[in-house]
């Protein structure tokens, strides 16, 4: 499977909520990659400033599917959301291919 499209999540999360908020990234990486259409990666980037979950899909069409996944709407934001101090920034992007 090619990486294609990277959805990126960009997070605003205390420091001191941040292993929690880690916690969740952890549950979930293992059933993304194995159930939802098109994934091929998923890494949790951390910053002074905020988190980043980027995840990698085989196409654009994947990546904003996934957005209105049953995974990421009842599972994911539900339990990320008590570690949010303001709504997540999200953004796709094509991979550019010679």
């Amino acid at each position: 499977m090619a990486t294609n499209a990277y959805l990126e999540i960009t997070l605003d999360v205390k420091p001191e909520n941040r292993e929690k908020a880690g916690g969740v990234y952890v549950k979930y990486k293992e059933p993304f990659l194995t159930q939802v259409k098109g994934a091929t990666s998923k890494d949790l980037l951390l910053r002074t400033e905020d988190v980043q979950v980027l995840h990698g899909f085989e196409s654009e069409a994947d990546a904003k599917a996934y957005l209105s996944s049953e995974l990421f709407e009842n599972d994911v934001v539900r339990e990320l959301k008590p570690y949010l101090e303001s709504n997540p920034e999200i953004r796709t992007y094509s991979v550019f291919k010679n």
